[in-house]
């Protein structure tokens, strides 16, 4: 698949959106901004709520006109209660993909999340890295909605042709704050590499790879990512030293259930009460 011309950038306000937002074109993409308010420097953004099966259709409807592909970032990142979960991470991904499909786009760039999985054990230490054949097993609401996302993904490339790479996305920020972060950090410029990576890659069906750099500490396997084209150049551990000096200071909190699976503190976490309107 050549270059993306243009590329739809659904959740462009959000953290990883305003790092693509930054650094994909460098790759050869021309960006059209999405997301549920406006983004900063970019008049011409187009503001839409997903989940909204009227105003906010028609505006998706419109953005798609002349798009190569579509990265969907937009979503609740974190635990959330459930109504609001279901409105923005379900709602919001099934008529991304509905709207896709009706505009005869073939190629979308879906965030899943690491907390897909995030009741799975951690790997040994010297043990085979976390294989992305690893079967669901969300650790909150949140989670939850990201295998919603892989399986609604898969159910459009069989039954519609859409292909669709689920990158089940680390810890991207500038650098790792944690020592969890040491294992699975997704530098920004990695991120953009892999998100051009599965925006090109030709005959990817429905893809799952894990997203994060090139840790010396890494828990999961990179290889079906590494089929893309992806060549992660970053690793986390010229902060290790630092890091682990201070969490020995500091333990974090999380109990037994973040030193033990995947999703860490999320493991821990329960979903917020919605307060009433």
């Amino acid at each position: 698949m050549p270059a993306s011309r243009t590329v739809l950038l659904t959740g462009a306000a959000g953290r990883i959106g305003t790092h693509l937002r930054t650094l994909l074109p460098a790759h050869g993409h021309r960006l059209r901004p999405l997301d549920v308010r406006p983004v900063p420097d970019e008049p011409d953004a187009v503001v839409a709520d997903l989940a909204d099966p009227t105003a906010g259709a028609a505006a998706l409807r419109k953005a798609l006109d002349g798009v190569d592909a579509v990265v969907h970032l937009a979503g609740i990142p974190l635990e959330a209660p459930f109504e609001d979960i279901l409105r923005a991470n379900v709602e919001g991904t099934y008529r991304l993909y509905e709207a896709v499909r009706e505009a005869g786009v073939r190629r979308v760039v879906l965030a899943s999340s690491n907390h897909a999985v995030g009741f799975t054990p951690l790997p040994a230490e010297d043990g085979r890295p976390l294989p992305v054949e690893t079967p669901h097993r969300p650790d909150t609401l949140y989670g939850l909605s990201k295998c919603f996302g892989e399986d609604l993904a898969s159910l459009y490339q069989d039954r519609h042709g859409i292909e669709t790479v689920s990158l089940r996305i680390g810890a991207c920020v500038p650098e790792p704050v944690s020592v969890r972060m040491l294992s699975v950090w997704l530098s920004p410029g990695d991120c953009a590499r892999l998100v051009h990576a599965a925006l090109t890659a030709e005959g990817v069906g429905h893809t799952v790879a894990y997203g994060s750099s090139a840790n010396t500490r890494a828990w999961w396997d990179l290889s079906s990512a590494r089929a893309l084209g992806y060549e992660p150049r970053d690793d986390s551990e010229p902060y290790a030293a630092a890091l682990l000096a201070a969490e020995q200071r500091s333990p974090r909190e999380g109990g037994e259930l973040g030193r033990t699976f995947v999703g860490g503190d999320f493991c821990a976490a329960e979903p917020p009460c919605r307060h009433p309107d």
